[in-house]
């Protein structure tokens, strides 16, 4: 089996870029889409009902680097963010105990420049913990949160079935859900067997995912959620995701 990527030195500072980094750090002069900018923070602000006062409990699956895991605090007293990749939970707790870390971005082959990844000044980092975790077994005793985010996990996960049937779960009743995901099945991460959507004659993805999780939850809004990833200076992955909010009856 080939090693996980998201392990590697290049996903760690173009995750770190992706979540942290300002538009001048990630574009430069180059006119790539702007909205597409500040996707960890967009996929909370943009999908949640805003309660009138912090709710106790927030957990982000799949939290990678943790901006969206920090935006999390604004909304609830403790969040626990979970990542498969121990360097992404690395990077994370660093960032929650001292603030901010430096990371390399590629400007062109083997050049590169620093840049500082830092958490915003509003932010309560002690609201925040870190955890390594796997989304497709997390520990039984895991209690349910009010706000349970999962935002582009769905399609890099090996059954994407077996997690949205531990959803139910993990949210409290009347908590909300929130989930992003561009559908982008590939068989590196989830066998062509298990992909929700994608095969000719089957339901699209966002059909199966309201299958799934209709018994539990009522689906309350959709949006869709551009993102954009640095690769080097004149080389970007874009793709929009389809964020959906879910209301736990």
């Amino acid at each position: 089996m080939s090693a996980n990527p998201y392990e590697s030195d290049r996903f760690l500072h173009e995750y770190l870029l992706f979540h942290y980094g300002t538009a001048e750090e990630i574009l430069g002069d180059v006119p790539a889409p702007r909205e597409a900018l500040d996707f960890a923070v967009r996929s909370v602000t943009s999908l949640i009902d805003p309660p009138e006062t912090r709710l106790p409990t927030a957990l982000d699956i799949g939290c990678a680097v943790g901006r969206s895991t920090f935006e999390l605090t604004l909304f609830a007293d403790a969040v626990t963010g979970i990542d498969f990749s121990h360097r992404f939970i690395q990077a994370a707790q660093h960032l929650q105990a001292q603030g901010s870390m430096e990371a390399e971005k590629i400007v062109e082959g083997d050049v590169t420049e620093l840049f500082t990844a830092s958490v915003p000044p509003g932010v309560i980092r002690s609201r925040a913990r870190f955890a390594q975790g796997d989304a497709m077994a997390l520990p039984a005793n895991l209690d349910p949160a009010d706000i349970v985010l999962a935002a582009n996990l769905i399609c890099r996960l090996p059954d994407p079935a077996v997690f949205l049937a531990r959803l139910s779960s993990l949210v409290k009743s009347g908590g909300q859900l929130l989930l992003t995901t561009p559908f982008t099945w590939l068989d590196t991460y989830t066998p062509r067997d298990k992909w929700l959507g994608g095969r000719p004659g089957g339901p699209s993805g966002f059909d199966a995912l309201k299958a799934r999780l209709e018994e539990h939850f009522d689906l309350e809004h959709t949006v869709d959620l551009p993102f954009l990833i640095r690769e080097h200076a004149r080389k970007f992955q874009y793709g929009i995701a389809l964020g959906s909010r879910w209301r736990r009856r």
